[in-house]
């Protein structure tokens, strides 16, 4: 009797992040990778039993991402680029690798903006890491290998 392959599930702790073709890397934290159908109810004369739904429209969260903070200020300059008029979108992927380190999953964002970035909280009885996250409003998700 043949076995069945088995498929383990992929850990939530290797990732990578990509910007315009480059990955980025030292990031500990994505979060709103989501995406979401919104619905709108019609009720049909005479049907009693149920409620049809119709798909009215997708939308998806604002995509935050958070690293440790660095010497590198290219999340800063970009947001404060955009806040000073020079707005330059960016598309990019959250990628899921394997324990081996092969690209299992790619969520593509397109079009990205910065709308807000956070610094770290400061504190002198804390030996804490310091992070930096930038939130990212987005055109929506596609979805590679």
């Amino acid at each position: 009797m043949p076995t069945a392959i088995r498929r383990d599930p992929l850990m939530n702790f290797r990732f990578q992040i990509e910007l315009e073709g480059l990955v980025v890397g030292g990031f500990s934290e994505v979060s709103g990778v989501q995406a979401e159908l919104e619905t709108e109810d019609y009720r049909e004369g005479g049907v009693n039993g149920y409620v049809h739904k119709f798909v009215k429209a997708s939308k998806v969260p604002s995509l935050t991402i958070k690293r440790g903070l660095t010497n590198s200020d290219t999340l800063w300059t970009w947001f404060q680029d955009t806040k000073n008029g020079r707005i330059t979108r960016r598309s990019g992927s959250v990628i899921l690798v394997d324990a081996a380190g092969g690209e299992q999953w790619r969520w593509n964002f397109t079009e990205a903006l910065p709308v807000k970035w956070t610094g770290p909280d400061l504190k002198s009885d804390s030996g804490s890491v310091a992070f930096e996250s930038i939130e990212l409003v987005h055109n929506g998700f596609s979805k590679d290998g």
